[in-house]
């Protein structure tokens, strides 16, 4: 793993932990092994770190999920592909729901843009395969299901030891309801 790569996993637990605010460039600097100035050979600032966790992470989910539904053999195979995505990062990668939630009003106006423009294609995603099983599925209708599904899984940081089955079997049966006919 690169510095840099290990800089923004470590930010990404520090600024779970304690807030964007609450972790200085020397507590970054100290949890790889190096000195606060030495983060500004990796990042230009703080900033710049938290703009490319959240950027990052959004761009990944994005490119993750149109691989998901590209790779499935079909709209129910593509559902149930993008339900066990979110859902493994939601258990593996907890503290980035938590950063996203707390710190992204943190954001320079330009990446918080570029952030919800990422979360929104990446939305559509979803959107896409919902309306392909279901296409009389009103599109707000649609978008909501996945907010939902995303609201369900995504609290995991918040629970005590979730279950990816449980999680998993939850937000398909949610899901599936939507697109009953």
């Amino acid at each position: 793993m690169s510095r840099r790569d290990q800089l923004l996993a470590e930010a990404a637990r520090l600024f779970a932990a304690r807030g964007f605010h609450g972790a200085s460039i020397e507590d970054l600097g100290a949890a790889v092994g190096i000195s606060g100035p030495g983060v500004y050979k990796h990042f230009p600032s703080k900033d710049a770190v938290l703009g490319e966790m959240l950027v990052g992470i959004s761009r990944r989910l994005l490119d993750g999920g149109r691989r998901e539904v590209e790779q499935a053999a079909d709209d129910d195979d593509a559902l149930e592909r993008l339900v066990a995505a979110q859902t493994a990062f939601a258990l593996t990668e907890p503290e980035l729901i938590r950063v996203q939630d707390r710190d992204l009003a943190n954001l320079s106006a330009e990446r918080a843009r570029e952030v919800r423009r990422l979360q929104r294609a990446y939305v559509e995603v979803w959107v896409g395969v919902l309306t392909r099983l279901r296409p009389d599925l009103p599109l707000p209708d649609a978008r909501t299901a996945a907010h939902a599904a995303f609201g369900l899984l995504n609290s995991t940081p918040y629970s005590a030891s979730p279950r990816r089955e449980v999680l998993q079997e939850m937000a398909l049966a949610a899901l599936r309801r939507v697109v009953a006919p």
